[in-house]
């Protein structure tokens, strides 16, 4: 992820990083993505059952009816070995976590050995009742998804009525003073929607932000043909640039972050070139410790069922069931070709981006959408807006 508020705004130093040693087990969470260690946030999709139907799911979400294939105590046992491990973060996410019962248990048992839990949700479960169970815990941050205003979200959704409960779970969230952020994946169908979604961020007094690409995944994978164009993606991140600005210029400073393109690291920073050389300097420094997509080193995955993925959008490759085998094991076997490459990625990567005078910041960008486009697991991402004469081609 890019730190747009970070980098473009000046919220983040170097020297902010470099006070906490850079280890992921003593950076504060906005200072994560700048370890030095890069121990692994893991994204566990705790169930595949949902109450939405979202078009553009990474998951493929099934209905709510059915059982899920890990119980609580494989899912505290599964924990335990996270946190000995190190691993700063637990992120439950799903299909939808708050159908599974035991949600807050799991999230109290990850808080308890030491590590931050996060939850990634629709949004539209979260009764006043459940906030408070969530905040009781110490749960540290409740991402909601939003694709646009109320009749865009919920033609995504397909679900009538899902953007006013969203904005519910929102309220009885913060009326518990837990921390709450949006969460929106940019496509054609809704990028006109983001300066709506500035305005509700301003508005609803919603502290943070993150804005995803279209990764090539799951249903997700069906919206290919719907993805920006490279003249369009730079646009959108002109504009998000923009919109974050305008919010820090008139005292209402949000965290705004871009997600799953690296691209976006090099755009700030060549902007700043332009409009701030002495901060542009900084950013490069911070793009330099951030190191770019860290699937499979930074960040993994594990699915409802136990598998684990180098992240939770690329799920063509397994390289283990934490049912059979410990994470902690799976994750530093290098026996397991791909994921022993994936630590390493610049030592692979083909195409443009092998040239690439940015590859030490961005680390070769997104895999999964370069297999889903060229079939190739190195070949450059297709979603690199960069042209040939800025990457030094």
């Amino acid at each position: 992820m890019i730190g747009i508020s970070k980098l473009y705004c000046g919220q983040v130093e170097p020297s902010d990083a470099l006070r906490y040693g850079r280890h992921s087990g003593q950076l504060p969470s906005h200072l994560l993505q700048f370890s030095k260690d890069k121990k692994p946030v893991v994204v566990w999709n705790m169930t595949k059952r949902c109450n939405l139907k979202c078009v553009h799911c990474y998951a493929k979400a099934v209905d709510v009816d059915g059982q899920d294939q890990i119980s609580t105590e494989q899912a505290k046992a599964m924990i335990d070995d996270l946190a000995a491990y190190g691993a700063p973060v637990m992120l439950f996410s799903g299909g939808e976590p708050l159908v599974r019962k035991d949600l807050v248990e799991l999230a109290s048992h990850a808080t308890s050995k030491g590590m931050r839990a996060v939850i990634s949700t629709n949004g539209t479960l979260i009764s006043k009742e459940k906030a408070r169970e969530l905040k009781s815990v110490g749960l540290s941050y409740v991402g909601i998804s939003l694709d646009g205003l109320e009749e865009v979200h919920d033609h995504f959704r397909a679900v009538p009525g899902a953007f006013k409960k969203a904005l519910e779970g929102i309220a009885n969230c913060q009326a518990e003073g837990l921390k709450v952020g949006l969460r929106f994946t940019i496509n054609k169908r809704n990028v006109a929607e983001i300066p709506g979604i500035f305005r509700l961020l301003r508005d609803l007094e919603v502290p943070r932000a993150c804005f995803y690409h279209l990764v090539y995944s799951g249903r997700g994978s069906e919206l290919i043909k719907e993805d920006l164009d490279h003249t369009e993606t730079r646009a959108v991140l002109d504009l998000i640039m923009d919109e974050t600005r305008a919010l820090f210029d008139a005292g209402m400073p949000k965290e705004i972050l871009t997600v799953d393109n690296h691209a976006d690291g090099p755009y700030v920073w060549m902007r700043l070139q332009r409009e701030d050389p002495k901060r542009a300097a900084e950013v490069l420094e911070l793009l330099q410790y951030n190191e770019g997509n860290n699937s499979g080193r930074g960040i993994g995955c594990i699915s409802w069922d136990g598998r684990v993925h180098p992240d939770q959008f690329w799920r063509e490759h397994v390289f283990g069931n934490v049912l059979e085998r410990p994470f902690s094991q799976i994750w530093d076997d290098p026996s397991i070709e791909l994921l022993h490459k994936l630590k390493d990625k610049k030592a692979h990567v083909g195409g443009r981006c092998a040239k690439c005078k940015f590859l030490n910041i961005c680390g070769g960008n997104f895999r999964a959408r370069a297999e889903a486009y060229y079939g190739d697991i190195w070949a450059q991402d297709p979603a690199c807006y960069l042209t040939d004469e800025e990457i030094g081609l």
